[in-house]
Formats: structure tokens, sequence, C-alpha cells
């Protein structure tokens, strides 16, 4: 791992100059611009606060910038992860996050030494865009405290959705503010968009807007220009009990982390052209997410929306992402009063845009458009399970129904049984005349298929002969087989000649097991005679 570490910012690093320094220098600035409101929004949606999403910027862009599997990644807190914390601290507090994302921190640690880092690809698209959008919904649900200056109850989103039917009074300044900073949002030029992005301009023209007018709003609150905060895991919270306590968020979290950053990666490289080295990913995310609750911070993992500004800004290295972060520390130690004047209405709606398009809309759409009846049931069923329960049990839903969903699709055999025309055939030693006749079978035959088998074979019982054109079976199982043996027995009383033709050598070798198993067996090999040699061309 160290080695080829060290081999990767070799060669990263070769032929550094001034003009790329220059470069990773305007990449991070840029991203920092991004990350900003993002960082605080995110905070603040988690259940913590905007100065636990500055931390979180601050110590994952260097800490995980600077171990990452790739130049391109930037790291920080994250509106998915948010949605997840909500849960947690509305139970556990923010004790129990900072504890759940060291545990976690040691998960992913664990899984990138193990070499872990494909485990993502084997889980289907559908379920991946069906959590996604379970967890922008229940972004945008967190929010309508704060945009619309209501209070709820509950442990969850859906929780506190619900806590609504007994009353729902708007505040009119909070509910007025949010809706003007969501229209300057989606109005926002996006050539404008490159230079100076549209959250920063809004949180911007919001909080000189709140102190100059004093609007009656809800506002961040105070942020520290320390990195140290005052609530922070101690190493006397780590207990056996508050850890068995806490070991299916943890999982939760680290699952999620693994999933963004990977898939965060996979995407930068495309870009890029320069692939992720997927397990080095995770023991960077994995280290960050050990360090950062002894420093306040809340989980962390690979940002797409980040990452992608430092890529088309012009990053050269990961110094970007460092860069970014101590761009992100100057901010809060000088402007620091001025940010804690930041309406919560206008962070509200920084998140509303944000929850709209983390949506894979385009993915959504061609599911639809093309009609693919499983992947949109694959995509439902993960994300009301996900706004429902959590998302490790979402993905563990998603997994099973895709797994139940391609069992039932592979059941799927086509079997075609035809009469034989001897005459038409013209081969030589045929029985002419003679009622036999050819059944074509395409698809795996096993337990799922056995049934439809026979169900055919029921049908061609009184034939004076059948052959078996498994040129189409893949495999067989044992359930199958045992059909295929019930059937000999029936066939040697009848006297009912078979031959099987033209099988894969996995199957062939499966049957031959069965038929030196049986002492008297009706079955002809198509090799043993000269006839059937032919009939094997054939069929």
């Amino acid at each position: 791992m160290i080695k080829r570490y060290k081999k990767m910012l070799k060669q990263e690093f070769l032929h550094y100059s001034k003009e790329k320094l220059q470069k990773d220098l305007l990449a991070g600035l840029t991203v920092a611009a991004v990350a900003l409101p993002l960082a605080l929004a995110f905070g603040v949606s988690s259940g913590a606060d905007a100065a636990a999403g500055m931390i979180t910027a601050i110590i994952a862009g260097v800490v995980i910038g600077s171990l990452s599997g790739g130049f391109y990644q930037i790291s920080g807190p994250t509106g998915a992860m948010a949605a997840i914390l909500t849960g947690i601290i509305a139970t556990q507090g923010l004790a129990g996050v900072l504890l759940a994302t060291f545990i976690a921190g040691l998960i992913l640690l664990f899984a990138g030494l193990l070499k872990l880092g494909s485990l993502t690809s084997f889980i289907p698209s559908p379920v991946i865009t069906g959590f996604t959008s379970g967890i922008a919904i229940i972004i945008a649900l967190g929010q309508i405290d704060n945009f619309f200056g209501t209070s709820s109850t509950g442990e969850n989103s859906l929780a506190k959705l619900i806590s609504y039917k007994d009353g729902f009074s708007p505040d009119f300044p909070t509910l007025a503010l949010g809706i003007i900073i969501l229209l300057i949002l989606l109005l926002y030029p996006k050539k404008w968009n490159q230079i100076l992005p549209a959250s920063l301009v809004a949180i911007i023209l919001a909080t000189f807007a709140t102190i100059i007018f004093q609007f009656p709003v809800a506002k961040v609150g105070t942020i520290p220009t320390s990195l140290l905060t005052g609530e922070r895991l101690q190493l006397s919270a780590l207990s056996l009990s508050s850890i068995k306590q806490l070991l299916l968020p943890s999982i939760s979290i680290a699952m999620l982390g693994m999933i963004e950053s990977l898939l965060c990666g996979a995407s930068a490289g495309r870009m890029t052209g320069k692939d992720l080295d997927s397990n080095q990913e995770l023991i960077a995310q994995g280290i960050g997410n050990i360090i950062l609750p002894f420093f306040g911070g809340i989980p962390a993992t690979a940002a797409i929306a980040r990452t992608s500004v430092a890529i088309k800004s012009g990053a050269q290295t990961r110094l970007a992402g460092i860069f970014h972060a101590l761009f992100l520390f100057l901010s809060m130690i000088l402007f620091a009063p001025i940010m804690s004047q930041i309406p919560m209405a206008a962070l509200a709606s920084v998140l509303l845009i944000t929850s709209w398009r983390m949506h894979e809309w385009a993915t959504i759409k061609a599911m639809i458009h093309e009609k693919n009846r499983s992947a949109l049931l694959l995509f439902s069923v993960t994300m009301f399970s996900t706004i429902i329960f959590d998302l490790s049990i979402a993905i563990v839903i998603g997994v099973i129904c895709s797994c139940i969903f391609f069992i039932a699709k592979s059941a799927r055999i086509s079997i075609i049984t035809e009469d034989i025309d001897w005459k038409r055939m013209d081969l030589p030693d045929s029985p002419v005349g003679s009622d036999w006749a050819v059944i074509y079978i395409t698809g795996p035959l096993f337990f799922m298929s056995a049934n439809q088998l026979k169900k055919t074979l029921d049908q061609v019982i009184n034939k004076e002969g059948l052959i078996f054109s498994l040129r189409g079976v893949p495999s067989i199982d044992l359930t199958a087989l045992d059909s295929f043996n019930d059937y000999f027995s029936i066939a040697t009383l009848n006297q009912q000649k078979l031959i099987f033709t033209s099988m894969q050598p996995e199957v062939e070798k499966q049957f031959n097991r069965l038929w030196e198993k049986r002492e008297h067996s009706p079955i002809q090999h198509p090799t043993v005679a000269h006839a059937l040699h032919e009939i094997h061309q054939t069929f």
C-alpha cells in the first residue's frame, strides 16, 4: 500500500512547475467558494451546527486530500451523509455522531487494507439511483423548518413531516427571505456560476440584507476561529457498550462513505482519464474519519460537486484540495463574525436546490422512457426504504430485490417441441416413419425452471423417441437433473428412446454423472453411432 502510494505521488508531481502550482491555487480558491456555503449548510442540516461543517471540510480537505486515491478527489461534508446523521443526533446526540464517525473510519480503513474497494460494483445501478433520490428527499424534508420558520418533532425527517398535522404556522419574514434566495439560485445565469457560485452570492446577499435590515430570522450562530470546538470526541467515550449501541449507524455511515467516495472517483476518473485507486481511497477516507471526531467534525466523503469543480478549474495535483481547505480556514478566521449572521433560511434554500439536483434525472427518465419495469421497481423500493428506514437497510433490500428479479428473469427458459420429418432430413440409418420429436431448450435449467421442463416432458411421454437439443443450456442444477432422472424411469417403462445432443461441456459432465448411476439407462449418446452423429450435427 505504502509503495503504491509513493509511486502515485511520484508520478503526480513529476515535472511539477510554477504554472501547475498557479493552476492548483486557482482551482483550490474556486472549490473553496463552492464548498463554503455547502459546508455550512450540511453542518446545519446534519443536526450539528455550521461550525462542525466547516471543520469537517477543512480537516477532510487536508487529511483525506493528502492520502486520496486520486488527485482530483475533494472530500468534505455531504448532503447524503447529513441525511443519515439527523436520525443519529435525534437519538444519540452529537456525542453519538462523533463516536459513530470514529467507528465508521475504522471500518473504512480496514475495508481499504482488505482491498474491498470493488464491493460497490456489486450494487445495481437502480439501487444506487434509488437511495440517492431517497437521501435527496430526506434532505429536502429536513429543511422545511428552516425554510418556513416552523418547528417540528420526531427522530427523522418523515416523523417531523407527520408532526405538522398538529399545526403548521410559517414565519412570514423567514419564508419571504427563503423564497427570494430560492429565486436568486434558480434565475442566476449559468455562465456567471463558473466565475462566482450562485450559492455563495445568494448567501452573501442574504447575510448583508439580514444585517442591514435587521430581519427577525434564525441565524447560524457562533462560528469558532479554532479547529478545536467545545464538543469533540474524547477517548473516555470509547466503551464497549457505546460501540455496540452505535455499530449499526456506524456501518451505515461507512457504507455511504464507501459508495459516495468510490462513485465520485469513478465519475471523476472518466473526466480526467486517470483511474481512482479505490483501496487507497478507502484508506484515506478511513484515516480522515478517524481523525475528524477528535476535532468535533462530522463524517466526510468525497463529493462529486466539489470534485467536478476542481477538475473543471484545472486542478493538477492533490494540492488543489489542500489549498481549498486552507482557503476555508482563512475565511473562518477572517469572516467568522459575518458568517455567524447567515440566515438559516438562506442555507435551507441552498439545500433545497442541492437536493433537487442530487436526483439522477437523466437515469430516471431513461428508465421510464425504456419502460424498464424491474429497474423502476428496484429504484422505487430502494428510494422508499431509504426514506422509511436507513441507508444500510435500504441497500440490503435493494440488493435482495435485484437478486430475486435476476433469478426470476433467469427462470424464463424457452422450450420448443417439433415433430421430426425423417424423409425431409434424409439421414442415413434413420427410423423413417417413426414418431419422434426434437425438444430445443434455451436458458439455464434450475429449480425455478424445473416445473416448466416437467410439463413439457409430460406432453411427449407417448413419443417413440426424443432428441434433446441443449446447445442453449449454459447450466443445470440438481433439481432439473432429478426431473430428467424421474423421466428416464418412465421412458424405460415405455421403451422410449432418448438422445441428448449439442450439450455444453459443463452440462454434459452433469449428465454423465447421472447416467453412470443408472444400470439400465434408455439413453443413447450421440457419439455411439454414425446416424446419431449426423443428428448431433443437425441439432
